[in-house]
């Protein structure tokens, strides 16, 4: 591949059926260090709350973990989700991790609550909390920015100009582009919706201390092994987990390929099921070359979020980062 694009990687720490949280959160440090001899530009953890299947629920203290045992692959998070913070303390956070590793940190911030009620009771949030994301990320660009007259100083925080970045689905892409600040974005939509939203982030941009120029991460599930089966089995459980989300309202423990294939599922399960696999990247080496170049031709994205994190097989999957490293250009 030679398209002049980057390569990073966001993993959110996916619990394995009758493993322990601890597992999948000492896997995820182990699974930076690798991806910084693969190459990778940037490693980024995510926050989920109150989630059986998702042990990272503290991006900014796994994060942390993630750039002390790595020393040249960006750290960061995709991310923080604003609504179930107060802008000061995620200032005051970043400010630390970019600190402590001067040059390597990355603030992504989304707008998604939590999945159920009961969960966004416990955060202190309301379903209406994300529309004040805008004036929540106005508030903490101003903490980094600072100044002498500001009555609130984010220590040690101010005067750092570590890179923001908003995540979306489709109405963040307009708070990026009058934030003027990189965006973050996924389909999950479909690809149509999804170049809408990019074309209508370029053409509001605002440039700004943070960016003077659109730039775009497409956020992807890629899989790549010897077959195109085998890159296909690579998703089948994260989607299994997906789809028994939607249905029963709690995402479970990743189970094993053969056991997904197994399940009778009923008629809403299947077809959730059929949905969550959609969308994806996936097939052999050459296949998968050849549609991520499809992809960037039709999105020009500067860089891609590679977010393959399900499959219960982590041998496999490291494996599938390994083949598509062999595929990346020279990262910049």
């Amino acid at each position: 591949m030679t398209t002049p694009v980057r390569f990073s990687v966001l993993d959110r720490s996916l619990v394995r059926h009758g493993r322990e949280p601890a597992d999948s959160l000492r896997r995820t440090v182990r699974f930076a260090a690798e991806a910084e001899a693969l190459g990778y530009h940037r490693f980024w953890v995510a926050e989920h709350h109150g989630v059986p299947g998702v042990a990272g629920s503290a991006p900014t203290v796994l994060a942390a973990e993630v750039a002390a045992a790595t020393s040249r692959i960006r750290v960061g998070t995709g991310g923080v989700m604003l609504p179930n913070h107060q802008p000061l303390v995620v200032a005051e956070q970043f400010g630390v991790l970019e600190s402590l590793h001067p040059g390597r940190i990355d603030l992504g911030v989304g707008r998604s609550l939590g999945f159920t009620a009961a969960v966004r009771r416990a955060l202190g949030t309301e379903r209406d909390a994300a529309e004040r994301f805008g004036a929540q990320l106005t508030e903490l660009l101003d903490h980094f920015a600072g100044g002498a007259d500001s009555p609130v100083h984010a220590v040690p925080a101010e005067g750092h100009d570590l890179p923001v970045f908003v995540l979306a689905t489709g109405a963040g892409a307009e708070h990026a582009a009058e934030a003027g600040l990189p965006l973050v974005i996924a389909a999950p939509r479909g690809d149509d919706a999804l170049l809408r939203s990019i074309e209508l982030y370029r053409q509001r941009f605002r440039p700004s201390p943070w960016a003077r120029r659109p730039y775009v991460v497409l956020s992807r599930s890629v899989a790549v092994a010897e077959t195109t089966e085998q890159a296909r089995r690579l998703l089948l459980p994260e989607a299994w987990a997906s789809a028994h989300s939607r249905v029963h309202g709690v995402f479970p423990p990743l189970e094993p390929v053969e056991d997904v294939l197994a399940r009778r599922m009923s008629s809403r399960e299947r077809e959730r099921f059929d949905l969550a696999m959609r969308g994806h990247v996936y097939g052999t080496a050459e296949e998968v070359a050849d549609a991520l170049h499809s992809l960037l031709d039709a999105t020009d994205a500067d860089e891609v979020l590679v977010t393959t994190s399900g499959g219960h097989d982590e041998q496999a999957l490291l494996d599938s980062y390994r083949r598509l490293a062999r595929l990346m250009p020279e990262q910049r």
